[in-house]
């Protein structure tokens, strides 16, 4: 009987393991194939890209006057916490930036001077961060209500939106900067931009004169909140006048990724190609 020997016995066993590599790749092929028919889709509802909302500014009142309490007298948003008038006003603020979901939204806090503390933006949450840093006193004691106007306006610096809104929420009267009420109302009525007023505290603290003045001139509407409750319906009130048409539909954003993995399949379909080439 005669003896076979195999000198180069590891081209064999790389053979098979080849035809079981190959078989494995064919399998993945068939796979990502129909993973590819079946056509991977993310579906995002909000679509920034595509909304029609309006541009918002918030111009609230930094004063000193804004450190009273006594304001949540029915206890519903300051849950037992005893908080000034400012800490209420930004929590109802807050609710505010978030419904409106199709809007940018921007910030102004005013005092003896006024500041942009968030420019005009879709990032919701970038605002209400920016909002939560702010406190009283942060632009000084007094109220520049002529400052805090002009700032909004030049916060729509950049401002593409059809409808532009300030919307002013103050607890006393103009008495600080170098601004007047009346040349801040022509610069908003070049600019085309509503202002809406909110008198807040006690009846006598705002000038409810000027406010109205400002709202009935920029077509915007005037209204006082003697408690933290009246401040929440008011602003209710605003979001249900300034409701965006955008917010009854669906936007969908829609990412299609079955391109990748057929893009997958043809590169492993091209290496076996390739090695059934070289054999």
């Amino acid at each position: 009987m005669k003896s076979k020997f195999f000198v180069h016995l590891h081209f064999l066993s790389a053979k098979k393991s080849f035809i079981k590599l190959e078989r494995l790749l064919k399998i993945t092929v068939f796979i990502l194939l129909c993973i590819a028919l079946a056509s991977p889709i993310v579906i995002d509802k909000f679509n920034p890209l595509n909304r029609h909302g309006k541009d918002i500014v918030l111009s609230i009142d930094g004063s000193g006057s804004m450190n009273a309490s006594g304001f949540d007298s029915e206890n519903e948003v300051s849950k037992g916490e005893r908080l000034s008038r400012f800490e209420i006003a930004k929590l109802i603020a807050t609710e505010f930036i978030h419904k409106r979901e199709s809007d940018n939204v921007g910030v102004v806090l005013f005092g003896d001077f006024a500041f942009i503390a968030s420019p005009i933006t879709y990032e919701k949450e970038i605002v209400v961060d920016m909002l939560n840093y702010l406190s009283h006193g942060m632009a000084g004691q007094n109220t520049a209500i002529g400052e805090g106007i002009a700032l909004g306006v030049r916060a729509f610096k950049h401002s593409k939106a059809k409808s532009k809104i300030i919307i002013l929420l103050t607890d006393g009267e103009h008495n600080s900067g170098s601004i007047s009420p009346k040349d801040a109302i022509e610069l908003s009525k070049k600019q085309d931009i509503k202002i809406y007023t909110i008198g807040m505290g006690n009846r006598g603290e705002a000038d409810e004169a000027l406010l109205q003045k400002i709202a009935h001139e920029s077509g915007g509407e005037f209204f006082y909140a003697e408690s933290a409750k009246k401040l929440g319906e008011v602003y209710e009130k605003i979001d249900e006048l300034e409701s965006s048409k955008i917010k009854s539909r669906e936007y969908l954003l829609k990412d299609y990724y079955y391109w990748m993995v057929l893009l997958l399949a043809l590169v492993i379909l091209l290496f076996l190609l390739y090695r059934e080439v070289r054999r």
